[in-house]
């Protein structure tokens, strides 16, 4: 992953560029999936949880 610095572009706003990067492709969050070992029923759980989440964002935007 990788962002060109722009003319006259600050460092923070180009850091700030490549975080939102790197949040967007959820590089960070497989990051930290894979920093230790997770049970099979863990992930089902996290997964179910995700897909709980998913489907409830899905019925709020349904019922406006």
């Amino acid at each position: 992953m990788a962002i060109e610095v722009r003319d006259n572009e600050s460092l923070d706003n180009a850091l700030r560029r490549f975080k939102r990067e790197l949040h967007q492709h959820g590089v960070l969050e497989a990051a930290r999936r894979h920093e230790r070992y997770e049970k099979p029923s863990d992930k089902r759980r996290r997964m179910l949880a995700a897909a709980i989440r998913r489907s409830r964002r899905a019925a709020r935007r349904r019922g406006q």
